[in-house]
This record gives structure tokens, C-alpha cells and sequence, in this order.
């Protein structure tokens, strides 16, 4: 029969915010043998200590207290457990000067429930004073000298998957589970945890493990495998490799984003350093790479690339002064073409004239920006917002004021570009219930003219850095300014696509400088990657 410990009952607080109950001793009426009763003193201590989470004190109570120590102190570091309880029984006397006592463990472990085992412990008088006999099994009947307690996830959590069915190296995209509750804790782990892990509630379980190695040897929990399914994305292992490639070294925040224009598949989405995935959620002016949406609207509304095109130093609007990067001048009888390709700010600026308060707005809708995107994952769509005023107008040509994007839309702007149409970028294709379509399209021929631009702006313009490039690259520099430094500090961009494949991309350098002296050489070495 079963007795509670002591004499009443004491609630421990823990020094974690939880409470541990451990009963003393029962009053049933039973007068217990004399030295059985001198043997309970040391466990009773014992195994309150022990309730306690104090692993050094219980430790105190016994024949062995380094070992002791060291194994309670394993076992509550793997289990961490919110409460412990301990009930003991009726202790029997085992011959002179030893007895034994029946107790029972109950831990409240997150993540796992309440977890039950029962034990035994040994007393015995060493000259004259009472000790717990340390033994592995006494802490758990199924522990052997070198094993210890541990916590493995329950069932089979699936994993999230790339294009060609293995485990997704992208720790961005992947996000983490959570090492106590087992539960997906963000990225695409805590988007789709239902999916990956079955729609199990207590996600762990109690397991033997070698001491050394942490490999676990005998489960003690007979817990349902959970139907976890994987999540398989479109991501393709080759790509996502010379991105993340091509980032490594940068002493800035940075990420590189590829689409197929063919189908908006997103082919890699590569951040560094990891964490906060800004290369699908990142919201940043896009500067000069937005001249691909108001050259569009331009093109749509008459220009050529042959329009004559001023290029002075400095245009100004209203008492604002915008200017050129390092304020350079394009000589006279310069084109449109050579404003593009150049990158010239004040072109841009004065040809606002050309475009009404919604003509940005509307163009950027062919490109998909500021839609509601339904990717599979969490992502930034981008904002062009109805231009307010001259000053706002002129701003927003060059892709600053209230303008805003992702690299993902940046991508998608020259995927669109590529393929004529906008393709919604998609992730995670069975999670997508609706696709994102363009209210309008983008003019063929406009498109033709984009292309042909996007080309000279590689092979003439200021994209110089991937002239020698295999694969016919088009690519479109930014350098956009942002807060309120003197001189202001600047993101740098590139993006671009192959004119040999179905690949077109986006390069962001957070606070990096310029679009073609910094984020050039990114985009060549992830380029340079790929055709390797």
C-alpha cells in the first residue's frame, strides 16, 4: 500500500514559477518500525529535493553524491519539467541496517503532459548514518549506469522539402521548431506546423539515451506516430545554392530572390544573415530599379527609345533637388534609351509632365505590385500609391517617396519583363487556393522595348558588371535612398533575367551603396554560380 511521505503536505516553490507538491509522511494510524522510520528521514529529504529541481541537495542525502548529482542534473536539464511530484510508500526493512521504500514520480513536462513512473530506493546505515544508495535505476527503473532521461519529438514530424523532394536548405525559408513543444516556431515550420506534424498536441515523448552520445535507446512512452505530411515547395536546390553562395562574405544584411517568369516558381529566396526572411517580406524604396515600371508607363504613353532625353545634373521641383548619383550629366542629343540605360535620375524626374496622378499606380498593376499575393508563404506585394502632389510625383518615378517593394517583387517586375505577363510568384503550390491575376496587361510591344533596354543597360549601361556573363543576361541598376542622413544613406539593387533561360532575379544590399558598383558584383557571382 502506498503512503504519502511526512506528516502533512508542503507545496515547493520552484525557482521557475511553478509549484512542487511532495507529501511528508501519512497518518493512517500505522506505528512503523523504528529503524524503517530513522531509514525514511534521508529519503524523505531526499525526495524533496529532488520535487524541488535542487539536483546538488538531493544529491546531499546519498552514498554517491557526485554521481547523483550529475545524473539528476542531466535528467532535469532534458526534461525541464514545470512540476514535479513525489509519493512514496510503505518501506520493508531488507536485514540489519537496511530498508527499502516504493515511490512514484509524476512530472508535468511541456510539450509532453504529465509524465509517471515508479521506482525504489535503498537506505542503508553507513556507520551509524542513513543514505540513499545511488543507482541509475533508482531514478528510473529503466536506466543503466551511463543513460539518462531525454525528451525526442513524438510520432514523425515531416519535413519541408525542395523542388526535387529533399529536405530544404534555407534556413530563412524553413524556419525553426520549437526544441520544448516541438511545435513549428516560425518560417514555413510554424505556417504549415498542422501539416508537418500531424496535428499532434503533445509533441514529445520520454526516451532512454546514452549519456555520451544523446542517441536515444529505448522509447518509454507507447505515443501514435504522427501522419505528419511534408511540405514540398519550389525551390530548386541548384539556385538556392548560388545565391546563398554568391551572399556569402557580405558584411551587410542582403538577399537574392530568382523566379521562373514561365510560372512565377519561386526558385530561391536566400537571406543573410538568416532569421528574418527580407527577401520575400522586406519592405524597402526601390530606387532606380522601379525605372522599369516608369519607363512602362512612359513607353505606354508614347515614348520611344529614341525620344530625346536631358540629362542635366540636378532637375528641381517645387524648391526640391534631385540629382544624378554623383552627379553626372549625359551629353546633349542623349535618348531615352540612354537615360534608361544610364540610370539618369533627372530625366525621370522632369518627364513626371508625361504621367497623370494614377499612371504609376495603374502600370504597377500589370506587374502584380500592391495585389494580394497568395504564395504559400508570407510575403510583401509591394505598394505604388496614387501620386499627391508634383513633388510626390517626381519622387515616385525614381522609385522613392511613398513607394515600396520586396526583393520577391522586384524579381517578379523583371520576370514580368521576360515573359510579357505577370506571373504571380507562388512557393508552396498546394497551399495556393488563387493566384493573384493583373487588373491589366503589359503591352506587348512595351515589353519588347523593356527587353531591349534591359540588355543595353548591360552591355552599354550601368548593369557593366555582367557584360561578360554567359546566358545574355538584362539586367536594371537602383540605388535608393533612405533616411534622413546627410549625405542619405542608400540600399543598393540589381535585378534582371536571362535572355537564354527562364530565370530572371533580384539583388538587395541593405544599406550596401550602389546598385552597379556594390550590388553588380553580387548578382555576377550568383550568375557565375549557376553557370558553373
Amino acid at each position: 500500500m502506498r503512503r504519502p511521505l511526512g506528516i502533512a503536505v508542503a507545496l515547493l516553490l520552484l525557482a521557475g514559477g511553478g509549484y512542487a507538491a511532495f507529501g511528508l509522511v501519512g497518518g493512517d494510524g500505522h506505528e512503523e518500525d523504528a529503524e524503517v522510520a530513522s531509514a525514511r528521514e534521508p529519503l524523505t529529504a531526499f525526495l524533496a529535493a529532488w520535487a524541488k529541481h535542487d539536483a546538488a541537495a538531493a544529491a546531499g542525502y546519498t552514498d554517491t553524491p557526485d554521481g547523483a548529482q550529475s545524473l539528476l542534473t542531466s535528467v532535469l536539464t532534458n526534461l525541464k519539467p514545470s512540476k514535479t511530484t513525489i509519493d512514496d510508500g510503505e518501506g520493508r526493512r531488507q536485514g540489519e541496517g537496511k530498508a527499502r521504500f516504493p515511490f512514484t514520480v509524476t512530472m508535468q513536462i511541456p510539450g509532453a503532459g504529465a509524465v509517471t513512473w515508479r521506482s525504489h530506493a535503498q537506505v542503508s546505515d553507513t556507520s551509524g548514518t542513513w543514505k540513499v544508495e545511488f543507482t541509475s535505476p533508482m531514478i528510473h527503473p529503466e536506466l543503466s549506469s551511463g543513460q539518462t532521461l531525454a525528451l525526442k519529438s513524438a510520432g514523425s514530424r515531416a519535413q519541408v522539402l525542395d523542388a526535387e523532394g529533399d529536405p530544404l536548405r534555407a534556413e530563412s525559408l524553413v524556419g525553426t521548431v520549437d526544441p520544448v513543444s516541438g511545435k513549428g516556431a516560425s518560417g514555413l515550420e510554424a505556417r504549415y506546423d498542422d501539416v508537418l506534424s500531424g496535428g499532434r498536441k503533445a509533441s514529445r515523448s520520454l526516451v532512454v539515451a546514452d549519456r555520451q552520445s544523446g542517441r536515444a535507446v529505448k522509447d518509454l512512452a507507447e505515443t501514435a506516430a504522427a501522419e505528419g505530411r511534408p511540405v514540398h515547395t519550389t525551390i530548386d536546390p541548384r539556385v538556392q545554392k548560388a545565391a546563398a553562395d554568391a551572399l556569402t562574405g557580405s558584411d551587410v544584411h542582403a538577399a537574392i530572390v530568382a523566379i521562373d517568369p514561365r510560372n512565377g516558381h519561386v526558385l530561391a529566396a536566400a537571406n543573410r544573415p538568416g532569421g528574418f526572411n527580407r527577401a520575400l517580406e522586406g519592405r524597402y524604396p526601390p530606387g532606380s530599379v522601379f525605372k522599369v515600371v516608369t519607363a512602362a508607363a512612359l513607353l505606354e504613353g508614347g515614348m520611344t527609345a529614341g525620344t530625346p532625353a536631358p540629362c542635366p545634373k540636378f532637375a528641381r521641383v517645387d524648391g526640391q533637388r534631385f540629382e544624378n548619383q554623383k552627379q553626372f550629366e549625359l551629353p546633349t542629343g542623349s535618348t531615352f534609351a540612354d537615360a534608361f540605360t544610364q540610370s539618369c535620375n533627372t530625366y525621370f524626374v522632369d518627364a513626371r509632365d508625361r504621367l497623370s496622378d494614377t499612371d504609376l499606380r495603374d502600370t504597377a498593376q500589370a506587374f502584380g505590385i500592391g495585389g494580394k499575393w497568395d504564395v504559400g508563404t508570407t510575403t510583401y506585394d509591394g505598394s505604388v500609391p496614387v501620386t499627391t502632389s508634383d513633388n510626390d510625383k517626381a519622387a515616385a518615378t525614381i522609385g522613392q517617396a511613398r513607394v515600396q517593394a520586396s526583393p520577391l517583387v522586384m524579381a517578379s517586375v523583371a520576370a514580368t519583363v521576360k515573359s510579357g505577363t505577370f506571373n504571380q510568384p507562388v512557393l508552396v503550390p498546394d497551399a495556393v487556393k488563387e493566384r493573384h491575376r493583373a487588373p491589366s496587361e503589359l503591352d506587348a510591344g512595351v515589353a519588347r522595348e523593356l527587353r531591349e533596354l534591359m540588355r543595353a543597360t548591360v552591355t552599354s549601361g550601368s548593369a557593366h558588371a555582367l557584360k561578360n556573363l554567359s546566358g545574355r543576361p538584362h539586367a536594371k541598376t537602383g540605388t535608393a535612398e533612405f533616411g534622413s542622413g546627410t549625405p542619405p544613406r542608400t540600399h543598393a539593387w540589381m535585378i534582371g533575367f536571362q535572355g537564354d533561360s527562364d530565370l530572371a532575379w533580384a539583388v538587395l544590399l541593405e544599406d550596401g551603396g550602389s546598385g552597379g558598383a556594390d550590388a553588380g558584383p553580387v548578382a555576377q557571382r550568383f550568375l557565375s554560380n549557376l553557370a558553373r
